[in-house]
């Protein structure tokens, strides 16, 4: 990832809707997407995030030397499924056309021994890394330009396998035959089991690429040609408090220190926000990543310190099209019972 981006600018500015951009990943890929042009709809918590993130992103030094995209901050709670029905309506109204749609927000609080909740009661980990993004691509895929290299990218995990490295430590992902979800708000594991939460961590990150197949079928089956996306980004832990794991801190300080000391500084397995926001910005805008139907790409570790980046196979639950058949219809049943 050494040198200049790889990025190639097109013809045309793309606009691109991205969760989870004001930190981290999410944060690197929009400073590079707004350099080469590109527009960026990131809607932010709230007021006070959204003037945080403006005013980082126009603090930053490289970007006044280049041409800059437009960034419009609209407020979501991705917590709240109103608030994400509130914003898809208004892009609606203002007849807003989006190119790419970037699921990349995710959240994850292992070490809590309590469940925490949505807005409609919902286990947090499981609504804002599945639920609200599933309602989301309903409600914005009728707004998708299919002139204009349309895509959809999903960030996911290898932590989704049960047989990849992370994947094995630890409880292991597996929805089971859904009782939880079926079951409706107020479950605690989508398994029906007690909470586990970073295995509710694991669990949300299949249900991404259970979700990024099924829609891709039925977007072939409705002759849609918009790629699916799902891509793993390493183990990313950043030096500031900032980024991926500052929920996790929140309950076990000292834990983190240690683990974030041993991963990153002593066996060199971890990579930074910056060049895994590279590989999402390329994601985006190469031609090289616009292929038909559903691709999984996993930022791989092959030595202490090196990386590769190549499409991968996904686990055995990931394949399953039972098991997304069902997750897809499980969810919008819960949806239709919060939004009316």
């Amino acid at each position: 990832m050494k040198g200049k981006s790889n990025i190639s600018k097109k013809d045309k500015p793309l606009t691109i809707f991205i969760t989870g951009g004001s930190s981290g990943i999410g944060y690197q890929a929009i400073l590079k997407l707004i350099s080469l042009g590109h527009n960026i709809i990131l809607p932010c918590k709230n007021i006070f995030r959204a003037n945080e993130v403006l005013t980082n992103i126009f603090n930053q030094s490289p970007l006044k030397l280049s041409k800059k995209g437009k960034i419009y901050t609209p407020i979501m709670d991705l917590s709240d499924l109103k608030s994400v029905d509130s914003i898809c309506s208004e892009l609606k109204k203002r007849l807003v056309k989006i190119n790419v749609l970037i699921l990349n927000a995710g959240l994850q609080y292992t070490g809590s021994k309590i469940p925490r909740m949505s807005t409609q009661g919902i286990e947090l980990t499981f609504a804002v890394n599945h639920l609200s993004h599933f309602y989301l691509t309903q409600k914005i895929l009728p707004l998708i330009d299919m002139r204009n290299d349309p895509r959809i990218i999903i960030t996911s995990s290898e932590v989704h396998n049960p047989k990849s490295g992370g994947g094995k430590v630890g409880a292991k992902a597996s929805l089971g035959n859904l009782k939880g979800l079926e079951s409706g708000p107020g479950f605690e594991m989508i398994d029906g089991n007690k909470f586990n939460a970073d295995k509710a961590y694991k669990d949300s990150k299949l249900c991404n690429i259970l979700f990024a197949r099924k829609l891709s079928n039925d977007l072939k089956r409705k002759k849609l040609s918009i790629p699916i996306i799902a891509w793993a980004p390493g183990l990313v832990i950043s030096r500031d408090s900032e980024g991926f794991f500052r929920y996790s801190r929140k309950y076990n300080q000292l834990g983190q220190i240690l683990f974030a000391f041993l991963a990153r500084d002593i066996l060199r397995i971890t990579t930074t926000n910056e060049k895994a926001g590279l590989l999402l910005a390329n994601l985006a805008c190469l031609n090289k990543y616009n292929k038909p139907s559903f691709n999984y790409y996993s930022n791989r570790i092959i030595s202490s310190g090196k990386f590769i980046f190549e499409k991968t196979d996904i686990s055995n639950d990931a394949l399953r099209d039972d098991l997304s058949d069902n997750l897809w219809e499980l969810s919008k049943s819960l949806i239709d019972k919060i939004i009316r």
